[in-house]
């Protein structure tokens, strides 16, 4: 059995808590003798600043680089507020994206039926929804040079963003996110502003190019990016994958991240360039939701999303589809059953703490691999 080597890094807040329960799932896999994991731990983000004066070291680095995945809690809170620009909480994470070459970024929005309700949107519109978004998280106006605020002969001050890509950077992403497609519904949006930006443009004539000479299987749509944020309101079970830019990324994400109910319930997974000779990619996987601070330490934390995270880890790292099916089957069981934490806590549902939802989760996973 190959035994795969994990990296937990729980950081600050409830990062803690939330890959304690990971840890539960991940024990539970050893011993049912499905999968061998090895598994790290190590500081990042303000507990790493606390002990070593900045946000990651040279030698956890070196463990993210022999890792076969890295599960990532959550970094940063007030108590980090006036740090070093260079040192701040969130420079651990930056540097494990940048270091690792995370250049893909994959944001599922699931909306699991029980939790419909919980949208903003009709029952009708978000029931069922599972949308990809690939967003491209190593360039762009993020990233280009120059990036400044100069202040000029008359006083005024002026603020530079640059918004740059490379022909390679578009290819990239867009094989991604075309790839993804086929293993699910086989289309793929590509999102930018080609009427405005020239930028726009470049990524609409190379993804175009892409998907005639890598992915004519696929069926591709361009669409405008202000439209796709209308549409993702408007009807979005329309979409399958949406690959787009950092910028555009960012902001489409978090939208269809709402769509489903809760910003805190949903996983993402940032992943590198496959290696040449053994197709494996550098791997973190980490839940979209903050440190959130004020409830830390109190069991009061939703562990659904860093659980989910690791599930992407065992379907996109150790290809391990069927368990990741089942884990999410688990997930999707209890909260039929109508367990809740107190982030997505309805009326007549049963209120629960961090520990017992991850333990109700890895109950139910217990029952489905009998």
């Amino acid at each position: 059995m190959t035994t795969y080597n994990l990296l937990l890094l729980p950081g600050d807040g409830i990062g803690v808590e939330t890959i304690a329960e990971v840890e539960r799932i991940v024990d539970f896999f050893n011993k049912s003798g499905t999968a061998k994991f090895a598994t790290d731990t190590d500081l990042v983000g303000g507990a790493a600043y606390d002990k070593h004066g900045v946000a990651i070291t040279d030698a956890a680095m070196a463990k993210a680089q022999n890792a076969d995945a890295v599960i990532f809690g959550a970094v940063g809170g007030p108590k980090w507020a006036d740090v070093p620009y260079a040192v701040r909480p969130e420079a651990g994470l930056l540097r494990l994206r940048k270091d690792l070459g995370l250049f893909a970024n994959l944001r599922p929005a699931i909306c699991y039926p029980a939790l419909a309700d919980a949208s903003s949107l009709k029952r009708e519109l978000v029931e069922g929804l599972d949308i990809m978004i690939v967003r491209e998280l190593t360039g762009g106006v993020y990233f280009g040079e120059p990036k400044e605020i100069v202040t000029q002969e008359n006083g005024e001050k002026r603020a530079i963003d640059t918004q740059i890509y490379t022909t390679s950077e578009i290819e990239r992403i867009a094989k991604v996110a075309f790839d993804l497609a086929r293993k699910r519904g086989n289309k793929v949006h590509s999102a930018e502003k080609h009427n405005v930006m020239r930028t726009g443009v470049l990524w609409k004539e190379v993804v175009t190019a892409v998907h005639k000479s890598y992915a004519p299987d696929v069926k591709l749509e361009h669409i405008l990016a202000d439209n796709c944020a209308m549409q993702l309101v408007r009807n979005p079970k329309q979409f399958d994958v949406i690959v787009t830019d950092n910028l555009f990324g960012d902001v489409l994400s978090d939208e269809a991240a709402m769509a489903t109910g809760s910003l805190g319930m949903l996983p993402s997974a940032s992943l590198g360039a496959a290696d040449p000779k053994t197709g494996k990619r550098k791997a973190l996987y980490e839940p979209v939701h903050g440190s959130a601070p004020d409830i830390a330490g109190k069991n009061l934390a939703n562990p659904i999303a860093t659980i989910a995270s690791f599930g992407m880890a065992l379907r996109y790292s150790f290809d391990m589809g069927a368990e990741a099916d089942m884990l999410d089957k688990a997930i999707a069981g209890v909260l039929a059953a109508g367990l809740r934490t107190g982030d997505i806590m309805q009326p007549g549902m049963t209120k629960v703490g961090t520990a017992e939802m991850g333990g109700a989760i890895l109950d139910e996973l217990k029952k489905l691999a009998a």
